[in-house]
């Protein structure tokens, strides 16, 4: 299947999601239980990646706002922030791939509408970076082949400038 056989849309409540599997235990119960309740109540936007060739879904991704403390900052970009004590940031609070998908390197797919919508969003609504909390170690690694960098040492929460963003978009486009 190529790129173009896919196809991003806002999740909607008919959409089988019992159907998919995840293989994180943290992602199937989301999916499955919350995500239209987090859609309804406005605490995160989820996404599907929708298999035109199936007409179903095989991936999604969730993106909500958050803040990141400035002493959570490494020296070198608090050096060029005014001292405000937080800074707004998108919150990509998951991304996953059905098992039947896997191998498809879809995983960059969706990252990479996850940043442009981060990007689009902040040019509108400031946000100095994209923040993601990695699900184990593959997940990190899969991160920090993106540029994203951890917060601390050996920390799974990491985070990607909205300006590296920018340059990661560009080259995609």
């Amino acid at each position: 299947m190529t790129a173009q056989s896919y196809r991003f849309e806002p999740l909607v409540r008919h959409y089988d999601r019992a159907a998919c599997s995840y293989g994180v235990p943290e992602l199937d119960p989301y999916l499955q239980r919350q995500a239209c309740q987090g859609m309804q109540r406005n605490v995160a936007a989820v996404f599907v990646l929708i298999d035109s060739e199936a007409e179903g879904f095989a991936d999604y991704i969730t993106l909500s706002a958050t803040a990141i403390g400035l002493n959570d900052l490494p020296d070198e970009m608090v050096r060029r922030l005014p001292h405000y004590p937080d800074w707004p940031a998108v919150l990509l609070g998951r991304l996953a791939i059905d098992t039947r998908y896997r191998g498809r390197r879809l995983g960059e797919l969706l990252l990479m509408d996850a940043l442009a919508r981060a990007l689009t969003h902040s040019e509108r609504i400031a946000a100095l970076a994209v923040v993601v909390d990695a699900k184990g170690e593959a997940a990190v690694r899969f991160y920090r082949h993106y540029g994203f960098q951890p917060f601390g040492e050996n920390s799974r929460r990491l985070f990607l400038p909205m300006q590296r963003i920018a340059t990661v978009v560009s080259n995609e486009r």
